[in-house]
């Protein structure tokens, strides 16, 4: 690597942690949901063990994958607000997907599509929560009438399919901008990546340095 070619730091130990727990919990949630809700997949229980332990350990995962997003939560919030920049980069998806992010608008910490799926994640995952407390079965349920039980469980799973959805949209964005990934498993980028796809927030980092 030549002198030029450095690295930069784009996410934090606690951060990556976070990211990485909350990649977890959300896998084993899927397929604990999935098994449980749907009769002709439940045969992906078995991987936790037994339809039952699946269901005592499913809301469990559930409160991991909030504190997770927690600590993601305070991580990112700051830099999740719209910028100057962020409608031209909506407006122009097109050539945002065709790779020709850089010529549309200049990006700072995250793009417009990453800040909007940041609160869509954190605004069904809160719903999430919220059901999820609910319809826990023996613990909170009782202190419900059936028919909100029976409401929370139809939003729980709608938001479940939805959250599925968003998540995997992002673990594809991440890895159809290469070099993405390496942030956050390693914490750095290389500079000319930042410099492609994030040059406002690279520019605000070096002051920050100098």
């Amino acid at each position: 690597m030549s002198t030029k070619e450095q690295v930069v730091t784009r996410h934090s130990f606690p951060v990556r942690v976070a990211h990485w727990l909350v990649v977890l919990s959300f896998l084993l949630l899927a397929i604990s949901g999935l098994g449980l809700f749907f009769p002709s997949l439940n045969w992906m229980t078995s991987v936790l063990g037994s339809p039952q332990l699946a269901q005592f350990l499913h809301p469990v995962f559930g409160v991991v994958m909030v504190l997770g997003m927690v600590i993601l939560f305070f991580g990112n919030v700051a830099h999740a607000f719209p910028e100057k920049g962020d409608g031209q980069w909506m407006m122009h998806m097109v050539d945002v997907l065709k790779g020709h992010e850089h010529e549309v608008a200049e990006v700072g910490q995250y793009n417009a599509g990453q800040k909007m799926l940041f609160w869509t994640i954190i605004g069904l995952l809160a719903i999430l929560l919220v059901t999820g407390i609910i319809v826990w079965q023996p613990y909170f349920a009782p202190f419900f009438a059936v028919s909100i039980v029976r409401l929370c469980l139809f939003l729980h799973s709608l938001c479940a399919v939805l959250l599925i959805m968003a998540i995997f949209m992002h673990a594809y964005m991440g890895f159809w901008y290469k070099g993405t990934l390496r942030g956050m498993v390693y914490g750095t980028v290389t500079r000319s990546w930042a410099k492609l796809h994030h040059p406002r927030w690279l520019r605000q980092l070096e002051g920050k340095k100098k």
